[in-house]
Parts: C-alpha cells; structure tokens; sequence
C-alpha cells in the first residue's frame, strides 16, 4: 500500500495557492503617501507583483490626513478626485480586485495626487499567461484547459475534486 503522506504537503500547496491573498499596499505600512523620490513610486512596486482575481489591496495610512480612491483611467490621469468609484477613509482600506485588467487609484488628500501619490494595478486574466519578460525567447506555457484540475484550482473551483485527482495519483 502506498502512503498518502507525501501527498499532504501537496495538497496543502495546492488548497493555498487558490486562496485569495491579502496584499499589503507598498509591502509596508504607510507606504500609501507621497513619494520622496519621483523613480520610486507606488507604480514600480505594483509593476513588480502580479496580481489575481481575488486578491485584496490593503493600504495603511493616517486617516487624519489622506484617504484612497479607486477612480476611472480618466480621473486618474487628471487627478480628479470630485466621483470616485470607490473612497476609503479609516487608515485600514481594502478593495478586493473583482475583475481582470487595470485598477486605479489615487490619494484623496488634497494635491497628493499630482505629486505621485497614485498608483495602476494590473490584474492577470485567470485564462492568459502572465506576459514574458522583453527580450525573452522563451515561448509562455500554454493556459491549462478549461476543464483540467489546474483550470479549476485557478478559477477556485471544486477543490474537492482536484483531491480526488491527487490521491488517486497517488494511490495508483
């Protein structure tokens, strides 16, 4: 009889990777305020993480002088913060990411906004490789099927089966 053991690590990974991840804004708190140095923005760190469906943005903040809008591409690029989509004010906002393609955000404080204090993220389609890095001559491995156990851990569905699918692997 074969042990399951070696499997547990495996299905662990596999139930984890499928969760949402809360994702602190800046990867520290306070990140969230103007930057001091224009070639280190919130921008290049949001660049340098991909991001899901599912993944919630945290942002730390004093409460007491700024606040986080989630704003259209046109009111991000004009700093129009008069019709936000969505206005975080308590020092502890969380926006999940809903949808596939960019977010945009922008401070709330007065002037923050046109000093640098905003920052796009770009959400991966769950059906679409992340895209090669430039100058790569690697080809991206293809999307899994729709219906295979990888297409449905990424879509966070029937975890139950893709258990199933584990142990008899390792069963057989």
């Amino acid at each position: 009889m074969v042990s399951s053991l070696p499997i547990l690590p495996l299905v662990f990974l596999l139930f984890t990777v499928s969760q949402a991840r809360e994702i602190l804004v800046g990867g520290s708190a306070h990140s969230w305020k103007v930057p001091e140095n224009p070639n280190n923005t919130l921008n290049h760190w949001a660049s340098n993480n991909r991001f899901k469906i599912g993944d919630i943005l945290v942002w730390r903040y004093d409460p007491k002088i700024d606040s986080v809008l989630q704003v259209t591409r046109e009111d991000f690029e004009s700093c129009n913060t008069s019709k936000p989509i969505k206005e975080g004010k308590d020092g502890n906002t969380k926006v999940e990411l809903d949808k596939s393609g960019p977010h945009f955000f922008i401070s709330g404080a007065h002037g923050n906004c046109d000093k640098g204090e905003k920052m796009v993220v770009v959400v991966l389609s769950p059906n679409h490789p992340p895209p090669k890095p430039s100058g790569s001559t690697v080809s991206p491995a293809p999307a899994p099927p729709k219906n295979s156990a990888v297409g449905m851990v990424g879509r966070g569905y029937c975890f139950a089966g893709l258990v199933a699918a584990v142990m008899s692997l390792a069963l057989a």
